[in-house]
């Protein structure tokens, strides 16, 4: 009897744990939209609901992606990311959604999304983009109208439009908060600094093609460089 009580007392603290871990788990309602009215005194992994009698249907409808973001005239892109905190409605439901604008030669450097991985969809334009996996392989493919791509979870990813026109791609997570980590900026700093500079030039040195641009496959990142 004392073993039994022994594995009770190891077991539900780790089953209670693993209840209340973070996770995009199923909902125990039917919908939780953000409570973006009241002032926070308590945190909790992600935002608490709204009164479910003061639920309506703008909760569940956002325009943010309806119109391109703020151009970085330095990268030539915007990125606009758009998380339960602007669209209350994908609030617990795990998901979460962007838009990408990119002038010609506009690209997104290097970064991480470590909580989710990211589907994109392109609408406009020819856009070249790659991934490197934890083995150092750089898995790199030029996408056009109607193509469709996925970055793994938390794998290190980029864009660059290599068009002669202006494109477009909109993105899905499978998080209601993917995070950004760009790892660009937090190692070379100002977006203007001789660091970044080389680091933008062997970006599009390893993106730059013929009119096919690039062929499907991977290469040895490390050997790029």
């Amino acid at each position: 009897m004392s073993n039994l009580n022994l594995l009770f007392t190891i077991a539900i603290p780790l089953l209670i744990n693993f209840y209340i871990s973070p996770t995009n788990g199923d909902n125990l309602q039917d919908m939780c939209p953000t409570d973006t009215s009241s002032h926070r005194t308590m945190f909790i992994n992600g935002f608490p609901c709204k009164n479910p009698s003061n639920i309506t249907t703008s909760d569940f409808k956002n325009l943010q992606l309806s119109h391109q973001g703020s151009i970085d005239t330095f990268l030539r892109s915007s990125v606009t990311l758009v998380t339960a905190s602007e669209f209350p409605g994908l609030n617990t439901l795990g998901l979460s959604t962007g838009r990408t604008d990119l002038e010609v030669d506009g690209l997104v450097m290097p970064h991480t999304h470590p909580r989710s991985s990211e589907m994109m969809f392109v609408v406009k334009g020819v856009v070249i983009v790659g991934f490197i996996d934890t083995d150092s392989k750089l898995f790199q493919s030029v996408l056009k109208e109607g193509d469709v791509f996925v970055f793994p979870k938390g794998l290190l990813h980029y864009c660059m439009n290599s068009g002669f026109e202006d494109a477009m791609f909109y993105s899905v997570f499978n998080a209601q908060n993917p995070g950004v980590v760009d790892i660009s900026n937090a190692m070379f700093g100002d977006k203007a600094s001789e660091m970044m500079k080389m680091a933008m030039a062997k970006l599009v040195s390893l993106t730059k093609v013929e009119d096919v641009r690039v062929d499907d496959g991977y290469k040895n990142f490390y050997d790029e460089l």
